[in-house]
């Protein structure tokens, strides 16, 4: 099942409620080692913003942050100081002994000095999964629909810290196309912002509890580019392209006035190819939205 921006708030809603109740499973079979590791991540889930990502914007995120060395993570690096962030098909894998489990969201917080990340994954992804191997059925009610995969603090540094430093256990393709994204949301020109309201379901929700439902902010790129479904080198009869794929672009540092210092700036990559054709991944890239 797809998870639209408007459902975010609910999935967010649901999950601090397993969060947040001690007879869950999420906490009453979890060790002793992640419970304040859960704490804040609840703590960063309750009062942090909202975002989605959809499926070609996630790609470049990804291709860009293959050319990050290093990247920082202090609040002011950071769209805001906690933040949950839903990629559209994902980003990634995660390795866990053997087993690649996919990653379809980020939420991070501050944590005893440090910014702590973690990775989930959705319920409905883990059913789907299931369902496939046919060997065993998920209790939906025991679940919450955004599973915590890995939490691991990130050092924040004055200088750009390596992604190679890094906690190993967290996939660096992951961590770099995060890193990346947010560099890219700080380039207005770069990117449009649009926020989505919570589901009506949501909506009455909040209202019973006197709160006002929170949007979510969808981010997406400009139009960078005419796309074109012909090979201009194939002559006048042209060859029409069949897929899509990604243009690099390049980092480079720039002057920002705001902050009053160098920050690195994203030199416009752009997705080439007919709209709806499929995307070629010459990378292992679930996808941000156009």
């Amino acid at each position: 099942m797809t998870v639209r921006p408007s459902q975010l708030p609910r999935l967010r809603r649901q999950t601090l409620r397993h969060l947040n109740d001690s007879s869950y499973p999420l906490r009453a079979k979890t060790g002793q080692d992640v419970t304040k590791g859960l704490d804040a991540l609840a703590s960063s889930m309750e009062v942090g913003d909202l975002f989605w990502v959809g499926q070609d914007m996630a790609a470049l995120a990804m291709h860009s942050g293959g050319q990050l060395a290093a990247a920082r993570w202090a609040t002011a690096d950071r769209p805001s100081p906690c933040g949950l962030l839903f990629w559209e098909d994902g980003i990634g894998h995660m390795d866990a002994q053997g087993v690649q489990i996919p990653v379809e969201a980020c939420a991070w917080g501050p944590y005893e000095g440090e910014m702590l990340l973690w990775l989930l994954m959705s319920r409905s992804r883990l059913a789907s999964e299931v369902e496939r191997i046919g060997r065993y059925t998920v209790v939906t009610e025991q679940i919450p629909p955004l599973i915590p995969i890995y939490g691991a603090t990130i050092p924040i540094t004055t200088e750009p810290l390596s992604l190679a430093e890094i906690d190993p256990q967290l996939p660096q393709p992951v961590v770099a196309a995060l890193a990346a994204a947010w560099l890219m949301m700080q380039q207005p020109l770069l990117i449009d912002r649009t926020r989505e309201r919570a589901d009506k379901p949501t909506a009455r929700a909040y209202a019973r509890d006197g709160l006002r439902a929170p949007e979510v902010s969808i981010v997406d790129l400009r139009r960078q580019y005419t796309p074109q479904d012909r090979d201009p080198d194939a002559g006048t009869g042209g060859q029409r392209f069949r897929h899509r794929w990604v243009v690099s672009g390049h980092w480079r540092n720039a002057w920002r006035p705001s902050v009053q210092e160098h920050r690195k700036v994203w030199v416009p990559a752009h997705i080439k190819g007919p709209e709806g054709a499929p995307l070629l991944k010459t990378e292992q890239v679930n996808v941000w939205r156009r």
